[in-house]
């Protein structure tokens, strides 16, 4: 199987709530892939259900490495952060996907005046 078939098969037992089978999923995409966004969020968010807070940040981390203007990386990694009551942490990160989300809404100003 390639990277988005395992992804794939790990969002379907993700949505049967299989969240260590899906982990195991997600892991097999990152070896081929180890800056595979989409499984590194899911990842992420399989740990956080399974309330593995600190497995969830570690690769919300590793995510934002992948993916430094993914808003919703950023976004993820402070829920992760606020559910581990780390709130400076929660609110730096928080702050940080608020300036891509103000950075991405004058981009797109500046294209659509382009056009």
């Amino acid at each position: 199987m390639n990277k988005e078939e395992l992804y794939n098969q790990g969002m379907e037992l993700f949505a049967q709530d299989k969240l260590d089978e899906a982990i195991a999923a997600y892991q097999r995409a990152l070896e081929e892939d180890a800056n595979y966004a989409d499984a590194l969020h899911a990842l992420a968010m399989s740990y956080a259900q399974l309330g593995r807070l600190d497995d969830a940040i570690a690769a919300g981390k590793r995510l934002i490495e992948a993916a430094p203007d993914d808003e919703l990386a950023y976004t993820s990694l402070s829920i992760f952060y606020q559910q581990k009551g780390m709130i400076a942490e929660a609110e730096q990160v928080g702050a940080q996907a608020r300036t891509l989300g103000w950075k991405r809404q004058l981009q797109e100003k500046k294209d659509r005046e382009k056009s």
